[in-house]
């Protein structure tokens, strides 16, 4: 389904390089249509409920005797079968009950959603990844398969580490706000003129902090000389590193620790990100010119590969290829206006 603001920015972003055609799969002559679609498709992805597509006739089943090679790809909110099957998925219950909200935010002030939709996104991303290695294996086998993911699903496996704490190591993961679960110094600290991101867990990454901000009286004191002890002494730690960060801007601290080889970097609000040097070299840019919105800028895929260039295609209106796709499948101008009389199309 394509529904929201049509003109909005995200769904601008999110159906651009398409092509857009209506089907009323609910009529007999539209699934019919849907079917003669099918027969020279190679992927067909779905994001109804798991009981509309035998109620529709367009579930795997039926699909693959029209075509075996077909791929079927099923996004839902929590899987094709067991006792939620059918409750509707919504991005930020997912984020709830998968576990990402238990382990976001400050410690003690409650559970906090991701700022993007990441069970969504991450959803769509391991929905591709099956698709492709179902046409991967259709290379050997010859015949499609049934591909499916659920956002509950996508957004356990996003909890990856946080997740085998607790099936290993039986330990319930909790926030940690800006700190890193396991790895000190790690975190954020304001420095004169903004906010400093500091990623240095492990000993020679201590070292190489010591140094860069001439600590060498503080970097053999016993209290920090493990991993360990860093961790049960985060506290102290990070008072003396916020002490000595205060007294400088983050540029001079971003440059002087990364010719050190310490990973970090400055905290962006998304209009500063889109400033930055480097993320103009990278050009995140996609622009596109539609028909009556005008140049859009849309964000690129982050994918580059050496033999294909970045398509930008604007988003399109309501139906405006489905004379075109129609044409390409076969039909005649004659058949399409009659598809179209009786509201199929």
């Amino acid at each position: 389904g394509m529904g929201g603001d049509r003109d909005g920015s995200d769904f601008q972003n999110t159906h651009r390089n398409k092509r857009g055609i209506t089907l009323n799969l609910k009529l007999p002559e539209g699934r019919e249509l849907f079917y003669a679609l099918v027969a020279k498709a190679d992927v067909v992805a779905e994001n109804y409920r798991p009981d509309v597509k035998a109620r529709l006739g367009i579930d795997y089943e039926r699909l693959r005797t029209i075509n075996k090679r077909i791929v079927l790809a099923s996004i839902s909110g929590f899987g094709q079968y067991g006792p939620y099957a059918r409750r509707p998925g919504f991005d930020q219950i997912a984020q709830g009950m998968g576990g990402l909200m238990s382990v976001t935010g400050l410690p003690g002030q409650g559970p906090v959603r991701a700022g993007i939709p990441v069970a969504d996104l991450s959803t769509g991303l391991y929905a591709a990844i099956g698709i492709m290695i179902a046409l991967l294996e259709r290379e050997a086998s010859g015949e499609g398969q049934w591909v499916h993911t659920s956002l509950l699903e996508a957004q356990i496996a996003m909890m990856d580490f946080q997740a085998t704490r607790w099936l290993i190591d039986k330990e319930r993961p909790d926030q940690a706000g800006n700190n890193h679960p396991t790895s000190i110094p790690t975190g954020l600290f304001r420095a004169r003129d903004g906010i400093l991101n500091l990623a240095g867990g492990g000993e020679t990454m201590w070292r190489r902090i010591c140094t860069a901000l001439e600590l060498g009286d503080v970097v053999d004191r016993p209290e920090f000389s493990s991993e360990d002890l860093r961790s049960k002494n985060r506290d102290a730690l990070n008072a003396i590193l916020q002490e000595r960060f205060i007294q400088s801007t983050v540029g001079h601290w971003v440059t002087r620790l990364n010719e050190a080889g310490v990973p970090c970097g400055p905290v962006y609000g998304i209009d500063e990100m889109f400033s930055d040097p480097h993320v103009e070299a990278l050009d995140m840019r996609l622009p596109v010119h539609h028909k009556r919105l005008g140049r859009l800028d849309l964000l690129r895929s982050p994918i580059s590969l050496s033999r294909a260039a970045q398509r930008g295609e604007p988003t399109p209106e309501r139906g405006e290829h489905t004379i075109d796709v129609l044409s390409e499948f076969g039909l005649t101008a004659e058949q399409i206006a009659s598809l179209r009389a009786q509201n199929v199309v």
